[in-house]
């Protein structure tokens, strides 16, 4: 893994963390599946419009089709809407650590589903990994979380999971930037019809949250989008998704300068253990493709 693979990893682990926080700061002044709904049809529009001006064409193959439509779907409207109305009540640091645990969904969904064999350095890894959330879970069900909003991040990170196994038909073929415009669109039209169903419109349009939500649609929105295909296509899925170990820290980090969050030691020692689970997982995927 060379230096520019190591800054676009960093880079990406930071924005993608930081996602939270901005989401937490733009559901207090909207409806959470309205706003994700225009936030990707914006996403969109300027996604394809750069892409044409690289030159980029929408004849997409049909597996690059079939996984955009999927991605689209699990990533932005079930992941990305469910955890916008997940943060109408619950903290953006715990919601990000839900999320971040997505790698030891996708190698517990491999060993289940796919009959994927782990190691032991990757069954240690899911054990410190699940062992960590419990921690977490514990602490915070007994100050009262929201249980229902917990339900909806881990449901978001199971779609997530199901997108990241998608990864590779989309990430194949070309046409990368024009292919992250695209989904957007998918993701837009499915919380539109969800908003028309369930949400009343009320938006308080504000300086903050409008500096919010620009950011949310510049940088997790289209430039991690684009910076994730992009090392995957580079490095490989496998290695790429190691640097999903430092989002639990930048999650909480992020929270608690801008948010204020507060963290009891409980929930940094859940960090710290899934963390490490993490990366035992991923180190140990990286071992058996050396073999």
């Amino acid at each position: 893994m060379d230096f520019r693979a190591i800054g676009m990893g960093l880079l990406f682990a930071l924005i993608w963390s930081s996602a939270f926080t901005s989401a937490r700061i733009i559901v207090a002044d909207a409806p959470p599946f309205a706003i994700s709904a225009l936030r990707f049809a914006i996403a969109g529009v300027l996604g394809v419009a750069i892409a044409r001006a690289m030159g980029q064409s929408w004849h997409l193959t049909r597996e690059q089709w079939r996984a955009t439509l999927i991605f689209g779907l699990c990533q932005n409207a079930l992941y990305l809407g469910l955890n916008f109305m997940a943060m109408t009540t619950v903290e953006a640091s715990l919601a990000s650590i839900i999320a971040s645990t997505m790698p030891l969904m996708v190698a517990l969904a491999g060993w289940v589903f796919l009959g994927d064999k782990l190691n032991k350095q990757a069954s240690i890894g899911l054990i410190l990994g699940f062992a960590g959330v419990i921690v977490i879970m514990g602490s915070r069900m007994s100050a009262g979380v929201d249980i229902f909003g917990v339900g909806l991040c881990l449901v978001g990170a199971a779609a997530l999971t199901i997108a990241t196994l998608m990864l590779r038909g989309a990430s194949t073929g070309g046409n990368l930037m024009m292919i992250v415009g695209l989904q957007m669109f998918v993701g837009a039209a499915v919380l539109f019809v969800a908003s028309l169903a369930f949400e009343t419109w009320e938006f308080n349009w504000n300086p903050r949250m409008l500096t919010a939500f620009a950011y949310t649609i510049v940088a997790p929105g289209l430039f991690a989008t684009w910076i994730w295909f992009t090392l995957v296509n580079r490095i490989g899925a496998v290695r790429a998704a190691t640097f999903h170990f430092l989002n639990p820290f930048f999650g909480v980090l992020i929270a608690a300068l801008l948010l204020g969050e507060s963290l009891g030691v409980m929930d940094y020692v859940g960090v710290a253990v899934i963390s490490v689970g993490i990366l035992l997982v991923q180190l140990s995927k990286q071992t058996n493709t050396a073999k």
